[in-house]
């Protein structure tokens, strides 16, 4: 007889302490990552119990399971990394006179988070736009490229000590590439960030091309930007600007995505939407730090899509919202907070349920209240 999957959870944390104490003094962040753990058991169950007597729509059926990537199989891997293959390798929908730098299907995903940067960073959309745009991008990928699995997450506490030990980025075949060549005495990176001061961040591990893995120079190139940091691309960075995927591994910032900093965002903000979007978005907090750690082209704001890592950081944001969320899922679910410029800059409205969310080439614009649930409207996933 199967025991019951409650059970299965239950006695998988009670050993998770175990490993946390092991007969010594506590370690903090193995306490915190178990209670990252019990808070996505909550969720899962108020998800679970919201949808089992559904007969229609997002059901227990038809409901997509977003695991972490270390967790898939080789070959579930595999077959996520040849779906990117075929979307950096189909046309282009998004009109020249918009994006002319666009050359595939994948662009287009890249050039519309180009075009809404200012809107949805720092402000009431950043988690509404990317949770729908993490679904078109996981929808592109089942029913364009035959991909048969769910948007997979970078649960980045596991190798918060240095990105390079990562399942996601040890350079394996399986693996979605590894640190860039190292280029020794270079420059820092002077990065622009909307409505903020700029910043320079100092060279890290990498700064070259991706040395191995699936995305080195001969199997994958970046077309868009730089929009963020000089010098910039072409046509304002919406030109084509053909090169290879660079990243520069930094556990500086990776040492930001501990796991005591998860819990202090989820325990701590309670049911405050404001408290949690702020804190998640600050510098050095969960999101930018996601991004500061790849270097390269994840250091622009605007054409971070560039990088395929891009999608597992942003499924790991949205991740940690629906464990928010799912704490409280009636109260939270259609929760909104602050303006539609990033920073308030310049000063705008605050949004509601109704305020549309446009995402250019892939359909017309979405009210919020659309995209604030994982199990409503055009979404329907569960991370495990």
């Amino acid at each position: 007889m199967k025991p019951p999957s409650c059970l299965i959870r239950l006695l998988s944390l009670a050993s998770l302490v175990d490993l946390a104490l092991g007969g010594h003094s506590p370690d903090p962040e193995a306490l915190a990552y178990i209670r990252v753990k019990e808070l996505q058991v909550q969720y899962q169950k108020h998800i679970v119990d919201t949808i089992r007597p559904r007969k229609t729509g997002c059901t227990t059926k038809t409901i997509l399971r977003r695991r972490e990537w270390g967790s898939l199989p080789k070959h579930e891997r595999l077959a996520y990394i040849d779906a990117v293959y075929c979307l950096a390798n189909k046309t282009a929908q998004t009109p020249p006179s918009q994006v002319p730098g666009a050359r595939s299907r994948y662009d287009d995903f890249v050039g519309l988070h180009i075009q809404q940067t200012l809107f949805v960073h720092s402000d009431g959309l950043f988690l509404p736009f990317h949770r729908h745009l993490v679904h078109l991008y996981e929808r592109a990928l089942r029913d364009e490229c035959g991909f048969r699995g769910a948007q997979p997450y970078w649960d980045w506490t596991l190798s918060y000590k240095d990105p390079r030990n990562s399942s996601v980025l040890d350079g394996a075949p399986w693996s979605l590439g590894s640190n860039g060549d190292y280029i020794p005495k270079r420059a820092p990176t002077a990065v622009v960030f909307p409505g903020r001061p700029g910043f320079a961040f100092p060279p890290a591990t990498g700064g070259g091309c991706v040395q191995s893995g699936p995305f080195t120079e001969d199997k994958f190139q970046v077309n868009l930007g730089p929009v963020g940091f000089l010098p910039v691309g072409p046509d304002g960075g919406y030109g084509y600007n053909p090169r290879c995927l660079a990243r520069d591994l930094n556990p500086a910032f990776s040492t930001c995505l501990r796991p005591t900093n998860v819990t202090k965002l989820i325990d701590g903000c309670g049911g405050d939407l404001g408290c949690f979007n702020v804190e998640l978005d600050i510098p050095g907090g969960l999101h930018s730090s996601g991004h500061f750690q790849m270097g390269g082209i994840s250091l622009d704001i605007f054409a971070s899509p560039a990088d395929p890592v891009f999608w597992l950081h942003h499924a790991q944001i949205d991740r940690l919202w629906a464990i928010w969320q799912g704490q409280a899922l009636r109260a939270r679910r259609d929760l909104v907070w602050g303006t539609s410029t990033s920073n308030n800059y310049p000063p705008s409205d605050n949004i509601t349920l109704d305020y549309p969310v446009t995402f250019g080439v892939f359909g017309p614009s979405k009210p919020v209240r659309e995209l604030v649930s994982s199990i409503d409207g055009p979404h329907c996933y569960i991370y495990e």
